[in-house]
């Protein structure tokens, strides 16, 4: 997978986000460039993982939002339009425990039955702590305040807000485990 997914998950994510929604394009660039630095712990998952976080908010872009629910508009458009790989469309489908999201969205069947978990544990927290550690200007942060940033910004008792509340634990957990990969690696 390489470079090649990695330019074209760029030029994709680009054309969707760049124009129409540049503060979600520049926390885009941010995962990525998180994923580049952690895609060498993960080896020959390193592309999957960089085009993963480019790719992963692109169903925010304002022509691809069917439901509302970006993971699945984003991981439908991928499959539909473009033919992904599947494993690329079913870490788009779940980033970020996505499926907590889509229980409070009535689209939890939905979501698991198009895009079943992907069962490589590593490379799901991988892309938790590339999102998770992101702002949404693309700096970088702490899940802490990553999480706090999202419950200010949609409220605590909105659809998100309740999601990221109950996600909480197992964010922390996740890049606590890729923390700790990370600790382990060559400097």
């Amino acid at each position: 997978m390489g470079d090649l997914i990695v330019g074209w998950a760029m030029r994709i994510a680009e054309a969707e986000l760049s124009a129409a929604l540049p503060r979600r394009w520049a926390h885009t660039r941010g995962v990525a460039e998180r994923a580049n630095e952690v895609g060498p712990a993960l080896g020959e998952n390193t592309g999957l993982l960089i085009a993963a976080a480019t790719l992963h908010d692109i169903g925010y872009a304002p022509r691809l939002a069917v439901t509302g629910f970006h993971p699945l508009d984003g991981a439908r458009f991928l499959r539909d339009k473009h033919g992904a790989d599947e494993r690329l469309t079913r870490l788009v489908a779940n980033h970020s425990f996505a499926l907590l999201e889509a229980e409070e969205r009535g689209l939890r069947d939905v979501l698991a039955s198009e895009f079943p978990l992907l069962e490589e544990p590593l490379l799901v927290d991988a892309l938790v702590y590339c999102d998770m550690t992101t702002t949404p200007d693309g700096g970088r942060t702490s899940a802490r305040e990553r999480i706090a940033e999202i419950i200010s910004r949609y409220g605590t008792d909105s659809v998100v807000g309740r999601f990221i509340r109950r996600a909480a634990p197992q964010i922390f957990s996740s890049v606590q485990r890729i923390e700790a990969v990370l600790a382990t690696q060559p400097r």
